[in-house]
C-alpha cells in the first residue's frame, strides 16, 4: 500500500518534471522573461542545476498547505518502519481543511498521509504530528531538522499543517 503510494507521489514528480521540461524548451525558443503571476519562483534546469529563472527567490513567503509535503515525507518514512492504526482524539484536532475525522475513528499513518495530500487535512496532520511526534510542537522540529538536512536553508516550519504563523516560512529557491 506504501509502495503504491510512493509510486502515485514518484508519478507526480515525473509529470512536474515533464512540465518543466517543456516549459524549459519553450524558454529557450522563447527567451523573453515569462510573465509570472506568483510572487516568487525559481527554475532549475533538472541536468545540471542551473537557476534558468527567478523572481523573489530568496524572500521568505508564508507557505500555507505546501506545508504538508514535508508532513507527508515525515509520515510516509514512519509508515514504512510501522505504519501503526492510531486513534484519533480531540487534541489533534484543527482548523481550516480537514479529512473530517471524529474523535474515535481509527487510522493507519500511511491514510493519514492520503488525506493530508488529498483533502490537505489539517486534522491529519496534526494526527501525524501527534503520533509520530508526540506534540505538534515537536514534530515540527523534526520537520525543521529534515529541511536542514536537505539544503532548505530559508525554511521553518512551526505547524504540520500550514496554518500561518509569522515564523512559519520558506522561499521559492528552497
Amino acid at each position: 500500500m506504501i509502495m503504491r503510494k510512493i509510486g502515485a507521489l514518484a508519478l507526480s514528480l515525473m509529470f512536474l518534471t515533464l512540465v518543466i521540461q517543456t516549459s524549459y524548451a519553450n524558454a529557450a525558443e522563447n527567451p523573453a522573461e515569462p510573465e509570472l503571476s506568483a510572487q516568487s519562483a525559481v527554475l532549475f534546469c533538472p541536468d545540471n542545476g542551473e537557476v534558468i529563472f527567478q523572481k523573489s527567490a530568496h524572500d521568505k513567503m508564508k507557505i500555507a498547505s505546501t506545508t504538508k509535503i514535508m508532513t507527508t515525507l515525515l509520515t510516509l518514512e514512519e509508515a514504512e518502519k510501522d505504519d501503526k492504526v492510531l486513534e484519533f482524539t480531540l487534541d489533534m484536532a484543527a482548523e481550516g481543511s480537514s479529512m473530517y475525522l471524529q474523535e474515535g475513528n481509527k487510522l493507519r499513518l500511511s491514510d493519514l498521509a492520503v488525506g493530508m495530500m488529498l483533502a490537505s487535512g489539517n486534522d491529519g496532520a496534526n494526527a501525524a504530528a501527534v503520533t509520530i511526534g508526540g506534540s505538534a510542537e515537536k514534530f515540527a522540529e523534526m520537520m525543521n531538522k529534515r529541511a536542514e538536512e536537505i539544503g532548505m536553508n530559508n525554511t521553518h516550519f512551526v505547524t504540520p499543517s500550514g496554518l500561518d504563523d509569522e515564523n512559519h516560512y520558506s522561499t521559492a529557491y528552497d
